[in-house]
């Protein structure tokens, strides 16, 4: 809906005020700083492409497919699929929003027809290569020279599912042993305008063990890992090669692992959402490929016998049915 910010626009309002109040609506409605961009990146294209006195009322689908066409095969600057679908989905959502705002008649985006272009689903680790992994990083712990960095970085990687730039940011301040609620580390941004990303997350006993005797033995001041963003990614890719994992351990591979344990235990959508701290938006596409990789990963964690003997139950099929 048009909030009020955004009443005075009309039938006979052009592109550029519309989208200077759409942007407050994003904004209100906790779209991310990314999306906003992007979204508005788009429909500035088209505001450049139409005549600039051109009212909302008055763009219809035809130029808004002569559009999608120029921009496909007649700008001097490359389109990928992606983008394309990208845009289309801008393009759907400002005429949308101006529709059900009252702001035009029609929306002369709904036919358009929606390109599709699905990202590859990400790699996750399974339940054995988890348990290999911190065996591995409690063997680094317990050597002459001890590593407690290691153990601490993945444990805390896979109970919160943060990102390696939330992780970069953690002090020691964020982590509160006597919080009312229990252990927890509070993720917070120093942007008033990315606060709705700020969560408190629960931390096992387990790892609050090893931050303590992590602690114990490194000087903390401003950083919980005082190293360089590269420096702890060798960190969690020497993990995986010294567990013997054929997969290269990433930020990003914990944080989907951590999002897919939560998925297979049937934690609340929404509950998971909100510790991955991502909006709505976001959350579709995410969801999405949460629920394909549960079915995969499920799949190749079944014993082999119990695969055969499902496909031996299977129907038969013919060719043509």
């Amino acid at each position: 809906m048009i909030n009020e910010s955004s009443a005075h626009i009309n039938p006979r309002t052009t592109l550029s005020p519309a989208l200077q109040a759409w942007e407050i609506y994003l904004a209100d409605q906790g779209s991310s700083p990314h999306t906003i961009t992007a979204f508005l990146g788009d429909l500035r294209l088209l505001a450049s492409y139409l005549p600039p006195d051109r009212q909302v009322s008055e763009i219809n689908l035809a130029d808004l497919n002569n559009f999608l066409r120029w921009m496909q095969h007649e700008r001097d600057v490359p389109c990928s699929p992606k983008t394309l679908a990208r845009r289309i989905t801008s393009l759907k959502s400002f005429f949308r929003w101006l529709h059900e705002g009252g702001a035009i008649p029609v929306n002369p985006a709904d036919k358009v027809v929606q390109k599709s272009v699905r990202s590859p689903l990400p790699e996750v680790l399974s339940q054995l290569e988890i348990d290999r992994i911190l065996e591995t990083a409690q063997f680094y712990r317990q050597k002459t020279d001890p590593d407690y960095r290691s153990y601490l970085l993945f444990k805390l990687l896979l109970e919160t599912g943060i990102k390696k730039g939330e992780c970069l940011s953690l002090s020691p301040n964020h982590i509160q042993l006597d919080a009312p609620e229990g252990p927890l580390v509070f993720i917070r941004y120093a942007s008033p305008k990315n606060r709705y990303k700020e969560r408190k997350l629960p931390l096992s006993e387990e790892w609050i063990e090893a931050y303590l005797e992590y602690q114990s033995h490194h000087s903390l001041i401003d950083r919980l890992f005082p190293w360089s963003a590269r420096m702890l990614e060798y960190v969690l890719e020497d993990l995986g090669k010294d567990a013997g994992i054929g997969k290269r351990v990433s930020f990003s591979m914990c944080r989907w692992t951590a999002a897919i344990q939560d998925w297979k235990e049937g934690v609340e959508p929404n509950q998971i959402r909100q510790k991955l701290g991502i909006s709505e938006v976001q959350w579709r596409e995410v969801s999405r490929k949460l629920h394909t990789l549960s079915r995969e990963v499920s799949q190749e964690e079944r014993p082999p016998e119990e695969s055969m003997a499902s496909e031996a139950e299977a129907p038969i099929r013919f060719s043509g049915e």
